[in-house]
């Protein structure tokens, strides 16, 4: 067979193979009996003409996911390709972690051996993933922040913003000359205002390893220099907590924002500590819905003491009182 028969026969046979794709492609996209146009019925899982009805295909196979997701968010969360990416890892979780279960995927202990070679790999994973002082500076001030964020009870949106927040003060190289813990607590003190799940400065610096001066001078130079956006905090964000840690009722959590309410308008919120306010009030507001607690009991939760307790509570009863016949 000569090469100009071997090239005929060969477009012949494209010529053909093209023509029966067509007429398959044809078939698809017309109903057989009318020549009307398909469409896909994906509630039944069939495929129908849209003119006379007929059912041309039955129990197609779906190929999307077996779960529902109404935001991005949620779509993320239950897609199963990996973990999503987040700020709360230095290395935003993308790099491999070697577990520390000397057991094989069986659950079969490893040999000694086999221990060995697993903890040499370990230790060279470590060094990779910090390759250099500024990965390593953020590990530990992300590690910290993961440390009291739990300690203190935050939810993981806080965490996230904190580490965000981190970022930038490392970015824009303000941490010459302050500690990595002090900028992590800050860090983690404004995240948490910003959220409206306030801590006071007390609480932050229980849990933390700098002193209270060095954590509110570190947090006046990050909120200026990063130009962060953050209200003063409010009262009111503090009695849900207050009320759930003394186990007190739904009604003496609504006496003391009324309460709040009552002192925000007589103006005696100015110049006063928000936790102190939101402390008194709830005490003021279990005495008057006859719930049993103690200055003392309210005094740790809140970690004031109870003198601070007893001159607001006076105000904010002499503010209630003046605001009721109006």
């Amino acid at each position: 067979m000569t090469d100009t028969s071997i090239r005929t026969y060969t477009n012949e046979q494209e010529t053909e193979t093209e023509e029966e794709t067509t007429a398959v492609s044809d078939e698809q996209e017309h109903c057989p009996e009318c020549g009307g146009r398909l469409i896909s019925d994906d509630e039944h899982a069939e495929t129908v003409c849209s003119d006379c009805g007929l059912v041309v295909e039955e129990d197609e196979i779906d190929r999307g996911p077996e779960w529902r997701a109404f935001d991005s968010a949620e779509k993320d969360e239950k897609s199963r390709v990996g973990a999503p990416t987040t700020n709360m890892m230095h290395d935003q979780g993308l790099s491999t972690n070697i577990g520390w279960q000397d057991k094989d995927a069986y659950g079969r202990s490893l040999s000694s051996r086999q221990r060995q070679k697993m903890q040499r790999l370990r230790t060279w994973n470590e060094r990779f993933r910090t390759r250099d002082s500024k990965e390593r500076n953020l590990k530990q001030a992300l590690g910290e922040i993961d440390r009291m964020a739990s300690a203190l009870g935050l939810p993981e949106n806080v965490r996230e913003t904190a580490s965000v927040i981190y970022r930038r003060a490392l970015e824009e190289d303000l941490l010459p000359g302050r500690s990595i813990e002090g900028v992590a607590t800050a860090s983690l003190y404004a995240a948490a205002r910003q959220a409206g799940t306030p801590r006071s400065l007390d609480e932050i610096s229980a849990v933390s390893r700098v002193e209270k001066m060095e954590l509110t001078r570190t947090y006046r130079y990050i909120i200026r220099e990063l130009g962060l956006e953050v209200k003063p905090a409010d009262p009111e964000h503090y009695v849900p907590r207050f009320v759930s840690d003394l186990d007190l009722s739904d009604e003496t959590e609504r006496m003391a924002r009324e309460l709040l309410e009552s002192a925000r308008q007589e103006g005696v919120h100015s110049g006063k500590s928000p936790v102190g306010l939101a402390a008194a009030a709830v005490y003021a507001a279990a005495l008057l819905t006859n719930e049993k607690v103690t200055q003392n009991e309210v005094s740790e939760v809140a970690s004031i003491s109870e003198v601070t307790i007893r001159n607001r509570y006076k105000e904010l009863l002499e503010a209630s009182d003046t605001a009721a016949p109006a």
